[in-house]
């Protein structure tokens, strides 16, 4: 029998395996980063010690850049109020018309929506129009400068002299919509056309106002507010109002 020979060792490579690095060495590189850090910091402001002038040099770009973003802050800030009283202005002086070119009958349904809603802003009122599919019965709703919650109805009419009249159903929609919903002191309706008897009739027992051609004429060429030409108006606190 030939005797066996034994396993032949693995040759070490002779490199021994890295130690992991220890607490002690990380704050061994801390203290040599911090050290190097403040000799930095010390260099610096030995050196800006001898150039004075650029700390003034640096002070003036900072308080040139101030000035520049300050002097613009102003600036869109008067624009903005420009703005805002042309505006203003230009809601004064709102003029509109029954007839003629832009005139309020011939008007889609939603532009005279908005034609309510801008001669209320005119009358100094905070307003917006809300009209659309599910608007419980309010197409504007508005507060005027004394308080007063206004919700109003707008009924257009593409034949507003030989069409068909505002029915009392318009009516009954918007005081039930009221009592419901808006809550408002004021319910009007406003057509550029004319009421039924009906209408106006119910319409002066339960307090809704109405605004029939005639009235919304005069409230659109004159300038004057809506409750001055409106015969009774709730005072800010439900007393009656001229």
């Amino acid at each position: 029998m030939t005797a066996r020979r034994p396993p032949a060792r693995r040759r070490s490579s002779g490199r021994r395996p890295k130690k992991a690095a220890t607490g002690s060495d990380e704050l061994w590189l801390f203290v040599v980063g911090a050290v190097v850090a403040l000799a930095v910091v010390v260099t610096v402001l030995r050196w800006l010690a001898t150039h004075v002038w650029v700390l003034v040099l640096l002070a003036l770009i900072g308080a040139g850049v101030a000035v520049f973003f300050v002097r613009r802050l102003l600036d869109q800030q008067r624009a903005e109020q420009a703005r805002q009283l042309a505006d203003l202005e230009r809601q004064r002086r709102l003029r509109l018309t029954l007839t003629g070119p832009g005139g309020l009958d011939h008007m889609r349904h939603d532009a005279f929506e908005f034609a309510v809603r801008d001669l209320l802003l005119r009358d100094g009122c905070t307003a917006h129009r809300v009209g659309q599919g599910g608007d419980q019965s309010a197409d504007v709703l508005a507060t005027d400068p004394m308080g007063r919650t206004w919700v109003l109805q707008c009924k257009h009419k593409q034949d507003p002299i030989g069409g068909a009249p505002v029915s009392v159903g318009v009516l009954y929609s918007l005081v039930g919509a009221n009592e419901r919903v808006h809550k408002a002191q004021v319910p009007v309706v406003v057509t550029n056309g004319r009421f039924t008897k009906p209408s106006v009739k119910w319409g002066a027992e339960q307090n809704v106002l109405l605004v029939d051609r005639d009235l919304l004429g005069r409230w659109a060429s004159s300038g004057r507010p809506l409750w001055d030409l409106l015969p009774r108006v709730p005072g800010p606190r439900g007393a009656q109002g001229g």
